[in-house]
């Protein structure tokens, strides 16, 4: 049975109209009905009215999800790794330390030979420059480190000093690296000078060459693990502690050795000071701040 329409037919006889390219594609299509003077006239399609109890506007299914945002750097933020390396502000000590030592590496690593040789034994702290001058030698003996930058007690002045000088502060920092570099340094030349006495090593020990951060950093090392949580200090302590105790039993360089384990000790024997510190800067840090009140200040 055929269909019949008088409309559909006038419309399908008129000649299609050209739909504009300017457009959007999201923009709903019109539809065309004939008007009385049989022009045609483009009528938009209405939106259907809202549900009651929905949203007015949906979202579609194949609607890409807003990403979630990067937890890099919330996780940055938590760990803030910045803070294991020096500053001119948070740390002044360690930095300005580290400077002057970046500074002596370079001198001996791009000097010529003979010039180093004679800085290092006119810094070394060996027992006939202690008797001399032992204030000078033992500033700047200190000045120099052994292998480098890149040498692991160069690493390790950089991050436990910096952890350190954190914690209890520049001056304390300084004090327990210079405690240990001073008191390791008497022991270990105090004892080749005695064994020279009494006939056990020649004569030619008085003039060992004797320089470096070793030490300083060993008492730095002894002082941190006492501020770290156990889970952290302890095994810290048990590493280094047992390097140089490998180092001991190699017995390729004893004085020196024992002056890492002499200085160890000093800088676990500094717990009870360091760490009274450390709990006053935190009840400090943690106090109340009391403002003044309206029309009671001073005048």
């Amino acid at each position: 049975m055929e269909r019949t329409a008088t409309a559909d037919t006038q419309v399908s006889a008129t000649p299609p109209v050209e739909e504009d390219s300017t457009l959007l594609d999201a923009m709903p299509r019109q539809r065309e009905v004939p008007d009385a003077a049989g022009e045609l006239e483009l009528l938009p399609v209405p939106f259907p009215a809202p549900v009651q109890g929905r949203a007015a506007v949906s979202v579609s299914a194949s609607t890409p999800a807003v990403p979630r945002e990067s937890r890099v750097p919330g996780l940055l933020r938590l760990l803030r790794p910045w803070r294991v390396l020096p500053t001119p502000t948070g740390t002044p000590f360690t930095f300005g330390y580290g400077t002057v030592l970046v500074a002596t590496s370079l001198v001996a690593q791009y000097a010529g030979p003979t010039l180093v040789g004679r800085l290092h034994q006119a810094s070394s702290t060996d027992v006939t420059h202690l008797l001399r001058d032992p204030f000078l030698v033992l500033v700047t003996s200190a000045l120099w480190i052994v292998g480098g930058v890149l040498s692991p007690y160069a690493i390790l002045f950089l991050l436990v000093l910096t952890a350190l000088e954190r914690r209890i502060g520049g001056v304390r920092a300084a004090g327990v690296f210079l405690s240990g570099h001073i008191l390791a340094t008497l022991a270990t030349e105090g004892t080749v000078g005695l064994a020279v006495l009494v006939g056990h090593l020649p004569d030619t020990s008085l003039h060992r060459l004797d320089y470096g951060i070793s030490f300083g950093v060993a008492a730095s090392t002894g002082a941190l693990a006492g501020l770290l949580r156990p889970w952290l200090g302890l095994p810290l302590l048990a590493l280094f502690g047992w390097s140089l105790v490998s180092d001991l039993l190699a017995f390729t360089d004893p004085m020196t050795n024992w002056g890492h384990l002499i200085s160890l000790a000093i800088g676990v024997a500094t717990w009870p000071l360091i760490r009274r510190r450390q709990r006053a800067g935190r009840m400090i840090r943690l106090a109340p701040v009391e403002l003044p009140r309206a029309g009671t200040g001073r005048a």
